[in-house]
């Protein structure tokens, strides 16, 4: 017999977006969280470095600037409008965060500590501003701590370690989940009266990646196979600095302590693609210049990584070229001491899977698949829009990286991350709980978890000639050849080819593991057919879009196209095929014009 429990509002994921819309839509809603992890262990917790907002603690700023970065940085195709609603509130969202106990590194005065990021300037001088508010290199895990805290102590109902398998829309409006309870192999429908997405990204479609195991693009996957479309979804952002091979992060905070990128010439190479800004340029400009130079042979001793120097010496030397002074108008120099308490858990991560430490040694990187900027499509309140029309449908929500408001565009600038996931799913969460305050439940059908039922019955019941882990591994390595850093029509074809194959194989697949209390068998492989729907949606989507923009560059279409492409991909998903529409790009204050580092 399937269980059922009924709440108002229920969120499905517990990282920042979901505690976030959680903590708001439980003042006024009756609200439970959904989630395949216990909430700490969400991938909030693995971001690193600060959260972008104009507070101007240490220097002159305004979120206008920071509005006018984020459109620079998206490419020109982020959504203008959202954008300065995101950068406006993410002031006031930071202060609720202090308020609710979250402890920020601070100022000799008391006041929010804030530094500077790649991309963020100084809109009069160009100069790099001191804009990201951070809590040493713990931000995200500070961000997890204090909204889980906040949410106990709000009585929200936690359902921990249940995957969701399936969105119910009847009567054209949200009724709620179905979900696999992981302990005990049974299926739970969540009758509700609004759902908020806030699932996380898709990183495990390529071999390197920054992203947790549990990004396998849920969210995505099951609201398209509900007619819902993605957006965007041919733009996902690599990082620069990834650690080589593992691709596990190295925030961009390092470089905004005076971090430098070396290539095997000892060039600090970054002077040759933005002059101006050089190691602080955005993470596409900065991923490609590491690509192009490895590509030329100048990588560590011809391999596949270079350098990114943290040591004293380095960063004292680059801070007298570049005139880089503290707040005070003194020169900026640091100690080991003094990098080493700004960057202790990336210290650790060197020293434990590298064996260097990183104010005697420089780090080995290369690019690692980061984020994605396309998603589920959405308004500024989280509101889920199905068409060209941005219409709504009704009691159906995301936020956070799962969503796409479109305040990315074509490449997220650093820092935005966690304010998109603080500010939406805070609006997310209260709109949500407004609206199921003013409607009813929507009945049920009996057969409610009647696909999440055929689902499973198939992944158990295939013929077993093919393995979960091979197609998985097929699927990264084309994924990060093809539809990686750089991209062409052959490539592409090449992937979209080869998915189109691996989607097939996948059919073959079978469960053998026939338990029911943690079965990982059974939820990896529904995870990696949700990644191959992905996989096929984001090449199909970057090979019709002819032009190169933020994230997506295309080798054999070098330049952006403002008069064909300057708007956002929908793709819709049905038995396995996919159709692409479009609609315009919101733009209020700035024309288009090239981006200049």
């Amino acid at each position: 017999m399937t269980q059922t429990h009924q709440f108002d509002v229920i969120i499905i994921g517990g990282g920042g977006a979901g505690l976030m819309a959680a903590l708001n839509a439980s003042r006024t809603a009756k609200t439970a969280v959904i989630s395949k992890l216990y909430p700490m262990r969400s991938h909030t917790g693995t971001a690193q470095g600060g959260i972008g907002a104009a507070l101007g603690n240490l220097e002159e700023d305004h979120y206008e600037w920071h509005t006018y970065d984020t459109v620079k940085g998206s490419d020109y195709l982020g959504d203008q409008d959202a954008i300065e609603f995101m950068c406006k509130e993410a002031v006031q969202t930071v202060y609720d965060l202090e308020h609710l106990g979250l402890p920020f590194t601070r100022t000799k005065d008391g006041r929010i500590a804030q530094r500077p990021f790649g991309g963020h300037t100084n809109n009069v001088t160009g100069k790099p501003v001191r804009r990201a508010c951070y809590s040493a290199d713990r931000t995200g895990h500070m961000i997890l701590q204090t909204l889980f805290q906040q949410c106990i102590k709000n009585n929200i109902t936690f359902f921990d370690e249940y995957q969701v398998m399936d969105l119910l829309i009847i009567n054209g409006a949200a009724a709620g989940v179905v979900a696999y309870q992981l302990a005990t192999g049974e299926l739970h429908i969540f009758h509700a009266k609004a759902v908020i997405f806030a699932t996380g990204g898709h990183g495990r479609i390529w071999e390197i990646t920054s992203n947790a195991y549990s990004f396998s693009g849920d969210g995505v996957a099951v609201t398209i196979r509900r007619g819902i479309p993605a957006e965007d979804m041919e733009f996902f952002q690599f990082h620069p600095t990834g650690i080589f091979k593992l691709g596990i992060l190295i925030t961009e905070a390092v470089r905004g302590e005076g971090g430098i990128l070396l290539n095997d010439k000892g060039e600090r190479f970054m002077e040759r693609y933005a002059p101006h800004v050089k190691d602080l340029a955005s993470r596409d400009v900065v991923s490609r210049a590491i690509s192009l130079e490895i590509s030329e042979g100048r990588g560590i001793k011809g391999g596949r990584y270079l350098y990114l120097d943290v040591t004293p010496d380095t960063v004292n030397h680059y801070a007298e070229v570049d005139g880089r002074t503290r707040p005070d108008g003194t020169p900026y120099r640091v100690t080991a001491e003094e990098i080493l308490s700004k960057i202790p858990d990336i210290t650790d991560f060197c020293r434990t899977y590298l064996g260097i430490d990183p104010a005697k040694q420089p780090i080995p990187i290369q690019p690692t698949a980061h984020y994605a900027m396309g998603g589920i499509p959405t308004d500024i309140y989280g509101r889920v829009v199905i068409d060209d029309k941005n219409t709504v449908l009704p009691g159906v929500y995301a936020a956070g990286e799962c969503a796409c408001v479109s305040v990315h565009g074509a490449n997220r600038l650093g820092t935005n991350s966690l304010v998109d996931i603080i500010v939406f799913g805070k609006h997310a969460g209260i709109d949500a709980a407004k609206y199921a305050n003013g409607a009813d439940f929507q009945p049920l059908p009996e057969d409610a978890a009647g696909l999440a039922e055929r689902t499973i019955a198939k992944l158990r019941s295939g013929d077993g000639k093919e393995k979960v882990a091979d197609i998985s591994k097929e699927m990264k390595a084309v994924m990060f050849d093809h539809v990686g850093i750089f991209r062409t029509s052959e490539g592409l074809n090449k992937a979209l080819d080869k998915i189109k194959e691996l989607r097939e194989r996948y059919q073959h697949i079978r469960v053998s593991d026939q338990g029911k209390a943690y079965n990982t068998e059974l939820t990896n492989a529904w995870e990696l057919g949700n990644l191959l729907d992905l996989a096929l949606v984001t090449t199909i989507s970057a090979l019709a879009r002819t032009e190169s923009r933020g994230a997506h560059a295309r080798e054999d279409y070098p330049n952006r196209d403002d008069v064909n492409w300057l708007k956002h991909t929908l793709a819709w998903f049905k038995d396995g095929d996919v159709t692409l529409g479009y609609k315009p790009v919101v733009i209020t204050h700035y024309q288009p014009k090239e981006r200049v580092y």
